[in-house]
């Protein structure tokens, strides 16, 4: 917020600030990956456990999106050498830090449906 607070003050838009928010969009776009960084935010997952927490997730997409959440170090994939091979997701450093925007994301996303709401209900009443 300090950074946003700053540019806003010189009344300029840095390549960097463009920059990162392509960054942030490029590792968390998409219908399916907020919904998996959720499902694991509490705590180790399985692939089933995961594919429960999210309906309507193909298990391919999933597999398809947990490798490129892996890839952008958003999440670790442990493999343990048991019979049947057990592997879990958890959430990186870097991945648990995304909780902040995520807190955000809610707060915004809940004010936002409120004013919504409002303004529809009024136009119905007129």
């Amino acid at each position: 917020m300090e950074q946003l607070k700053k540019l806003k003050d010189i009344k300029a838009c840095p390549i960097q600030f463009v920059l990162s928010i392509n960054d942030t969009l490029n590792v968390i776009s998409g219908k399916w990956k907020l919904p998996i960084i959720g499902s694991i935010l509490f705590g180790k997952k399985r692939f089933t456990e995961i594919q429960k927490n999210i309906p309507k997730i193909t298990p391919r997409m999933l597999s398809k999106e947990l490798k490129e959440l892996e890839l952008n170090g958003v999440l670790i994939r442990t493999v343990y050498d048991t019979i049947p091979v057990t592997v879990e997701y958890e959430l990186s450093e870097s991945g648990q830090s995304i909780t902040e925007v995520l807190d955000k994301m809610i707060e915004w996303g809940l004010q936002h449906r409120n004013k919504v709401i409002k303004r529809r209900s009024k136009s119905i009443l007129q």
